[in-house]
């Protein structure tokens, strides 16, 4: 049976609409008929057939009946409410060039290899941290001066991690003998790890604590995190500022809730990881997107649901994971890596390059191959648009990997080159 279905593209012949006798009339004798009619009668005789053919209904030369007219068309939106600018077609957005090249690199001395530091932080006042030794130096990319924040006294307490407050006007320093600069009294080794909420600095240590400290009071320990059985060496609060996310050496990564106070608690206990997690990045357009690194023995790069603790994806990008970055205007991820184990040898070699992602694809937009030895620290800068990168081969380098958004785009500046009392070797 043909049917007819309503508010579609096209008519479908109705059987209930057809007059199936005269059609096999008109397909067999029918036509012979009027032929023979037609000789045979006179001009008037004919003119009189065919209209009492029209009154009675049988001058039909369609087979196929169609039930109704097509709909009209139905205007979901007024015309005369929608914009002329509405009405143009979209432009095709151009693919963005991606410098294969850092726009400045730098040497700089002193920098340890040690995976489980964190030595580098851009802050939101556009001041880049990086601690070379027992010193921590300063570059202010708005006029383009360095200084030397400060030089550790002691031989033996060397810099272990930088982190800026999110006002950019205070910077935590952790030192290897289980101090903060001012804080003391939570750590019993080296802090490694630092991540500042609001006005709460969290700290991560080699004794796998994390603890959360109030700096605006003098009993400054407020909570105190156990879950990691070594080093925590990565910490991120999420954009909210209501989970915690702590990467270990025990391959162990835990998201933590604030509003919980219980000490031993976590929310979730992530445990996919087969080597230390040191690279953690949460997502800034969806709130519950974490995207974690492994180590050489792990080489991937997960993704997680932190309200489920579910992990939705994972990529082996074949080398170890040393940090992630989110692109904040576009959904892109940067990563960068060192080491890489062969499977045949056991040996480890270094690959010493920065990976761009497109998500949720995960094809590789670019890979940056500039450094020469593993690329242990990066930032970003305030505006999102350029990066920061220091390996163990003693360049610092600078990158405008992710672009300028349109939106944004300004005159050109003078070009300004940081650490310019520093030897450039490039």
């Amino acid at each position: 049976m043909l049917i007819f279905i309503s508010n579609l593209d096209r008519f479908i012949p109705n059987r209930s609409a057809m007059d199936m006798d005269f059609a096999h009339y008109m397909l067999t004798e029918g036509k012979k008929a009027k032929e023979e009619n037609a000789l045979a009668c006179s001009p008037s005789s004919q003119a009189y057939r065919m209209q009492l053919a029209d009154a009675l209904n049988i001058n039909r030369s369609r087979i196929l009946a169609f039930k109704n007219k097509p709909p009209v068309p139905v205007e979901l939106i007024p015309r005369q409410h929608i914009s002329s600018a509405n009405l143009q077609p979209k432009p095709i957005k151009p693919c963005r060039h991606i410098p294969q090249s850092p726009e400045s690199a730098f040497e700089v001395s002193d920098l340890p290899g040690d995976s489980f530091l964190n030595l580098l932080d851009w802050g939101s006042s556009n001041v880049l941290a990086i601690a070379l030794g027992r010193i921590v130096y300063l570059w202010d990319a708005s006029n383009d001066s360095t200084s030397e924040l400060v030089t550790m006294d002691d031989e033996i307490s060397h810099v272990t991690s930088v982190n800026w407050a999110p006002d950019g006007r205070r910077i935590a320093v952790g030192l290897n003998n289980s101090e903060l600069r001012k804080l003391k009294g939570g750590h019993r080794s080296r802090v490694g790890a630092l991540a500042w909420n609001n006005h709460v600095l969290t700290t991560g240590g080699m004794d796998g604590q994390v603890i959360n400290n109030d700096v605006r009071i003098r009993s400054h320990i407020v909570d105190t995190y156990r879950g990691h059985h070594g080093e925590v060496c990565g910490l991120k609060w999420s954009p909210s500022g209501q989970q915690l996310a702590s990467g270990g050496n025990d391959n162990l990564v835990h998201i933590w809730d604030r509003s919980v106070a219980s000490s031993t608690q976590w929310l979730h206990r992530l445990e996919d990881h087969t080597s230390t997690v040191r690279a953690l990045a949460w997502c800034p357009f969806q709130e519950n997107l974490l995207a974690t690194g492994g180590g050489v023995g792990d080489r991937c790069i997960k993704f997680w649901n932190t309200h489920t603790g579910a992990c939705f994806n994972s990529v082996d990008t074949g080398s170890e994971v040393c940090s992630l970055l989110w692109n904040k205007h576009e959904w892109e991820l940067l990563s960068s890596h060192g080491f890489i184990e062969n499977q045949v040898t056991g040996n480890q070699v270094t690959e010493n390059h920065l990976t761009l992602w497109k998500y949720p694809s995960m094809v590789k937009m670019a890979e940056l191959t500039n450094h020469t030895s593993i690329v242990r620290y990066m930032t970003r800068s305030p505006d999102g648009c350029k990066v920061a990168t220091a390996a163990r081969d003693g360049v610092l380098n600078f990158w405008n990997v992710f672009g300028v958004p349109e939106v944004a785009k300004a005159a050109p500046k003078a070009k300004q080159e940081p650490f310019s009392n520093f030897a450039r070797i490039r």
